[in-house]
């Protein structure tokens, strides 16, 4: 299909929905505000290209400021809008806030300052927000809401929708006197205001300026004809910023803050994505039978899901009721039984009292024994008194031996339900829930592993996690004592309740293998993808950059956490420059560790910006040090560096003997191995180092160095693989620090785990 093609097909869409083929109330839910659930006011388009109304926009920051101070606090301040009646899209507005209040929580654990904080101000300055289409954090900048675009397009759409909606209200004319006020014909998009025909023609008589004003039919919804820059607000838009998906103006291009992003000109970009669109509308318009087809199989698939769902429901309640009329009939039982029991003992106890209340004075059996006692006849007596003895007897002797007659202690009838009750409550409804899947990029393994995780996203909750890990092998080992030990076991950690774990005692220079599953209701879902991770070959050395000795703050920038360090060209890089003459070069700009290592092994890693000019990295001594910070060479000859890169040849002779540092050098992507001597070896991938394009690595994401202080030797790794890249001896005959020197631009950052500095050596 052509373009002219394109564009008559695209005019031909708009005059279907002009003429009302394609109603505009079928497209409700569009004009929708995610926020309020009303049609939109001032809509503003998000960075993410999501519109949201202004005074929702408004209400969310305000609502993001008051969790700032304290994300706890019922109070707020007189006026806010937690200060009003709670309604939906107040609720709505706080689960956005809560949710990205919880994500900012995790995503920036160790960050020191906040990035809203405005110089001279007590609190902080909120510009980020959640959006509720996407759920990601918008950040605003300084700017705030002003810079926005308002998305005029679907103002427009939204106020046609209006009028559709009250087609029989009619819009009045603005001019006219109130008590004889006329229904409006013309809307004039310059005075932003309605007329009827007479006020029309009043106010914009033939023949002046404001007949050239544009009018349109009857509207109240009127926009700028020509849209400015936000950033600028005396400049038009005329470009369209490709990387930041926005309207941009000139100055925005030449030095504002899109000024290394790609942009088009204006009518390009209108050109091109109208030209997306109009596509995409004829795709679904001719798919009409297609989509059709599919809403009428959704249709089915909705009324057997609901056939369906009342079908579980029934046989649900038939299997409860069962459950009830068995626990029913053995309650019956139970009771029944019971009440045997109690009437029994009852009689029995009954019984007894009675028999014992024979034995008082004047009643019962002793009452008879004494009235026999008063007969005279020895005959009639003996033949009374034989049968009265014998039970006087019996009861004497049950007076001696006192003993209930029935247990009044129900204990047989005493349940034990706590395994059932367990069972009933680890009846699983849910079904087995996906694995987890071990997250590569934010887990780190040294002597301890931090292995973290991505849930499942079946939107069922899980009650713990379970990680386990094995040790496959390390290089060092032999297989006498690879036989001997747990190698290959699995061994499984504590439950965990979150998304990441910690795995302490790992042996150094070992492979490791890592797997995690949940567990919901009793049932586990099955095992992650196993990873492995191999260990550093020595244990992690602790530190941080030290801003102290002969650090320049002319040239160096260090973090408030001494974790990283960047170099800035500044006046002092210019003026050393300007001293600079042909074969001559600026020194670098040098940082070491606040920790020395005196014996043992040790490793540390460090990320280096792949942006970054020169940077050196490496060990050096005390001594070396004092030379370098006390003796500084802004300007000297490629010959004094022993690894300057100048191809006389007379470095290598030095280089053949130990040294008291050693530096490897990265810079713009790529590390560059020194050439080989008799003290250094590198990797099998670069085992040929007389070319110098064998010399040339890629670099890598992260970067490992390994001291061995008594063996006199240090070891520069990938630290992703742990592939060794290049090793030497070194003079370790004093304190020996973590040693950076930069040129140019670059940065250096330093692992979390070794600036945690937990481990003592």
């Amino acid at each position: 299909m052509s373009d002219s093609e394109d564009m008559t097909e695209f005019a031909s869409i708009v005059e279907r929905i002009e003429r009302g083929e394609v109603p505009i109330k079928n497209i409700e839910r569009e004009l929708i505000c995610p926020i309020c659930k009303e049609l939109f006011t001032h809509p503003l388009i998000l960075p993410c290209q999501h519109s949201v109304c202004h005074k929702c926009v408004r209400e969310l920051l305000m609502l993001n400021h008051e969790d700032s101070f304290d994300a706890g606090s019922e109070c707020s301040l007189p006026g806010s809008p937690r200060s009003r009646v709670p309604s939906p899209s107040m609720e709505r507005l706080d689960r956005l806030v809560r949710s990205a209040t919880v994500r900012r929580s995790f995503g920036s654990r160790g960050s020191i300052s906040s990035p809203g904080w405005r110089r001279g101000s007590v609190t902080p300055r909120v510009t980020t927000i959640p959006c509720p289409g996407c759920h990601h954090d918008i950040d605003l900048g300084e700017r705030g809401i002003s810079m926005l675009f308002r998305n005029f397009t679907l103002e427009s759409i939204v106020e046609r929708y209006r009028q559709a909606a009250r087609a029989a209200v009619a819009i009045m004319c603005n001019i006219c006197k109130p008590l004889q006020q006329q229904e409006a014909t013309k809307s004039c998009m310059d005075c932003k205001a309605s007329y009827c025909n007479e006020c029309f023609k009043l106010h914009h008589p033939w023949g002046t300026p404001k007949a050239q004003h544009e009018y349109v039919g009857p509207t109240t919804n009127f926009r700028p004809k020509v849209l400015m820059c936000p950033e600028h607000e005396m400049e038009k838009v005329n470009m369209y910023c490709e990387v930041c998906r926005r309207p941009v103006c000139h100055l925005c291009k030449l030095g504002g803050s899109h000024a290394n992003h790609k942009v088009t000109s204006m009518s390009s970009a209108y050109k091109i994505l109208k030209e997306k669109l109009a596509k995409s509308i004829h795709y679904l318009i001719s798919k009409e039978d297609q989509v059709r087809t599919q809403i009428t199989e959704l249709d089915v698939l909705i009324d057997q899901t609901e056939e369906n769902g009342q079908l579980a429901e029934r046989r649900a309640n038939e299997h409860f009721e069962r459950l009830f009329e068995t626990l029913q009939e053995r309650k019956s039982e139970m009771l029944r039984s019971i009440e045997q029991s109690r009437n029994r003992r009852l009689n029995h106890l009954k019984s007894q009292v009675e028999e014992y209340q024979g034995m008082l004075e004047n009643s019962g059996l002793v009452g008879y024994a004494q009235e026999v006692l008063k007969e005279t006849d020895q005959s009639c007596f003996v033949q009374t008194a034989k049968q009265l003895h014998i039970r006087i007897q019996k009861a004497t002797e049950s007076l001696r031996t006192f003993h209930p007659a029935a247990d009044p202690c129900f204990d047989e009838f005493v349940l034990d339900t706590s395994k059932e009750e367990t069972l009933l409550k680890e009846m699983c409804f849910g079904g087995v829930p996906d694995p987890p899947l071990i997250d590569l990029s934010r887990s780190r393994v040294y002597n301890e592993a931090t292995i973290c995780w991505r849930l499942s996203e079946d939107h069922l909750p899980t009650d713990h996690q379970i990680l386990e890990y094995r040790r496959l092998g390390g290089p060092s080992r032999s297989p006498s004592q690879e036989d001997g030990e747990d190698t290959g076991v699995w061994r499984a950690t504590d439950r965990v309740f979150g998304a990441s774990a910690v795995v302490g005692d790992l042996e150094p220079d070992t492979l490791y293998s890592f797997r995690v599953r949940s567990c919901r209701n009793t049932m586990y879902s099955p095992y992650s993808p196993e990873v492995t991770f191999h260990t550093p070959p020595a244990p992690a050395f602790g530190f941080l950059f030290n801003d102290k000795c002969g650090f320049s703050a002319e040239r160096l920038v260090l973090s408030k956490r001494r974790d990283n360090v960047e170099s800035v060209a500044g006046m002092a890089f210019l003026l050393g420059a300007d001293r600079v003459q042909t074969g001559s070069y600026v020194s670098l700009d040098y940082i070491i560790g606040d920790t020395g290592i005196s014996q043992g092994r040790h490793y540390w890693a460090f990320r280096v910006e792949p942006h970054s000019y020169l940077v050196k990295v490496g060990v050096a001594s005390d001594s070396k040090l004092l030379e370098w910070f006390h003796h500084p060479r802004d300007t000297s000859s490629p010959r004094y560096d022993h690894d300057s890169g100048h191809d006389s040849g007379s470095e290598d002779t030095c280089y053949e003997l130990s040294q008291p540092f050693t530096l490897l050098t990265l810079g713009m992507g790529k590390l560059f191995i020194p050439k080989s001597s008799s003290s250094s070896s590198v990797s099998s991938a670069t085992a040929s180092t007389s070319d110098p394009g064998n010399r040339v690595l890629p670099m890598p994401q992260r970067i490992g160095v390994c001291l061995d202080y008594d063996a006199g030797r240090v070891y520069f790794y990938d630290a992703d693989t742990m592939r060794c890249l290049y090793e030497r001896q070194v003079d370790c005959s004093g304190v020996m620090y973590p040693a950076f020197g930069l040129m140019g631009s670059g940065k250096v950052h330093l692992e979390e785990f070794i600036t945690a500095k937990r481990l003592t050596f």
